[in-house]
C-alpha cells in the first residue's frame, strides 16, 4: 500500500467499520432521509439523527437540531460567512486562513463591499489574543479563525479569541478542519458560536461529509434553497433548524459512515489519539533533523501543533521531492501551497511552497524511519534539482 503521510488532506486508512456500515446501508436500506413515512425511510431518519447527536456530543454541545450537514467544510464555511455577512460589514480573520475562508471573504470584499482585517501572527504562526481588540470596529460582524494551521500546524488560542468576541457580541466562527477528531473541542467553554468541521480528515469519516454546529441565535441566510421533505407548499426555506440550512437529498451513506467513525474515536479515546499523534510528531521532528539541507518550518514543539510538519530541502523543489518519494520509495506526502497562501507569506515560501507531512492515527514510527532514510537519499541526489 505504501506509506501514507498526507492525513492533513484526507485521513487514510479509515476504520474498516466505516466502509462496512456504508455498504450495509446501501445494500439493505438505501432510502433517503426526511422523504418518506415507510419503515426504511424512518430508519434512515433515525440514522441521520443519531449522527447529529453523536457530533453534538463530541463537541460538548446539547442541541442536535443545530448540527447542519454539508458536503464538506468549505461548504460549511461558505454557509456561515455568506449567510451572516452583508454589504458594509467588517470581518476579522487570522493570518493563517485556508482558501476555504480566504477566497470566500475576498469574493465578498470585491462583490459586496465588506472590509477585512487580519490578526497579525509570528513567523511560527503564534497569534496574540489581545491583538484582536485593536481590530474591532462598530461594524465588525464576524471573526473567523482556523483552530490549527494546515501549513504550520500551530494551534490557535480560540478560547481567548472567543471570550473577546462574546464580550463584544460578535459571532465567532472556528474552522476545525485540522483539529476535529484529534483535539478536545468544547463549543461552550471555548466560546465558539459557529463550528465548521469536515468528516474526511481526523474524524476518520468518508469524503463528502461535513457540517456546521450553531451555538448562536443570530440570522444566517441559507446558502441554497430547495426541497427539505416538509412544508412543501411553503415557497421559501423554513425558519427552523436543521431544515433552514439543509436542502436537497442528504448524503445518508456518508453520514452513517461518519457516525461509525465517531464511534471508533470514542472507543479509542480522544486523549489517547492525541497522545499517540503527539508522540509521533516528537519522533518525526527529532528524526527529520538528521536530514542534511533540511529546513523545517513552524514551531518544533509537539505541544503547540497538530500533526503537520512543513519542510524543504535546499536546492530541491518541493514538487520534485514529493515525486521522488512517491515514485522511488512509495511514500506519499503533500507539496505546494496547501491552499493557504497567507500562511506561506509568513514563512517566505509563497513562491516555492513546501513539502508537508500529515501524521495520522494509523501512522507508526516505522513510517517516519522510512521517510527520513528516503529524504537522506533524495537530499544527496544532485540530479533531483
Amino acid at each position: 500500500m505504501g506509506i501514507y503521510l498526507d492525513n492533513a488532506a484526507t485521513s487514510f486508512p479509515k476504520p474498516k467499520a466505516v466502509a462496512q456500515v456504508m455498504f450495509d446501508f446501501m445494500t439493505e436500506n438505501g432510502c433517503t432521509s426526511g422523504r418518506g413515512a415507510y419503515e426504511k425511510a424512518i430508519e434512515a431518519d433515525k440514522f441521520v439523527y443519531q449522527t447529529r447527536k453523536a457530533i453534538a456530543g463530541l463537541f460538548h454541545f446539547n442541541n442536535p437540531k443545530k448540527v447542519i450537514f454539508t458536503s464538506n467544510i468549505t461548504e460549511s464555511l461558505n454557509l456561515a460567512i455568506q449567510g451572516i455577512l452583508k454589504e458594509g460589514d467588517h470581518v476579522i480573520v487570522s493570518s493563517l486562513e485556508h482558501n476555504g475562508v480566504w477566497r470566500c471573504i475576498k469574493t465578498l470584499e470585491r462583490d459586496k463591499g465588506i472590509t477585512l482585517s487580519k490578526i497579525p501572527c509570528s513567523k511560527d504562526g503564534y497569534t496574540k489574543v489581545d491583538d484582536l481588540k485593536n481590530l474591532i470596529r462598530k461594524n465588525t460582524a464576524l471573526v473567523v479563525m482556523t483552530h490549527a494551521s494546515n501549513v504550520l500546524g500551530t494551534i490557535q488560542p480560540i478560547a481567548g479569541v472567543g471570550r473577546i468576541c462574546r464580550k463584544n457580541n460578535i459571532p465567532f466562527l472556528v474552522d476545525a478542519a485540522q483539529t476535529a477528531g484529534v483535539l478536545n473541542i468544547d463549543i461552550i467553554n471555548n466560546n465558539i458560536d459557529l463550528l465548521a468541521f469536515t468528516g474526511h480528515k481526523s474524524l476518520l469519516g468518508p469524503m463528502g461529509t461535513g457540517g456546521l454546529v450553531l451555538n448562536w441565535d443570530g440570522e444566517i441566510h441559507p446558502l441554497k434553497s430547495g426541497g427539505t421533505g416538509g412544508d412543501s407548499a411553503y415557497e421559501y426555506q423554513p425558519d427552523y433548524y436543521p431544515n433552514r440550512l439543509e436542502t436537497g437529498t442528504l448524503n445518508v451513506p456518508g453520514i452513517i459512515g461518519l457516525h461509525e467513525a465517531i464511534k471508533f474515536i470514542q472507543q479509542e479515546g480522544l486523549d489517547n489519539i492525541h497522545k499517540k499523534e503527539t508522540e509521533l510528531i516528537d519522533y518525526a521532528l527529532n528524526r527529520l533533523n538528521e536530514v542534511d539541507n533540511i529546513t523545517i518550518y513552524g514551531p518544533q514543539d509537539s505541544s503547540k501543533i497538530i500533526g503537520v510538519i512543513p519542510f524543504n530541502l535546499r536546492n530541491k523543489s518541493c514538487e520534485k521531492v514529493a515525486y521522488e518519494l512517491d515514485q522511488n520509495f512509495g511514500i506519499m506526502i503533500r507539496s505546494g501551497l496547501h491552499c493557504a497562501p497567507s500562511a506561506h507569506q509568513l514563512i517566505g515560501t509563497e513562491k516555492t511552497g513546501t513539502c508537508r507531512i500529515g501524521i495520522g492515527y494509523f501512522n507508526k514510527k516505522n513510517d517516519i524511519d522510512h521517510l527520513v532514510e528516503a529524504l537522506k537519499t533524495v537530499s544527496s541526489n544532485k540530479n533531483n534539482q
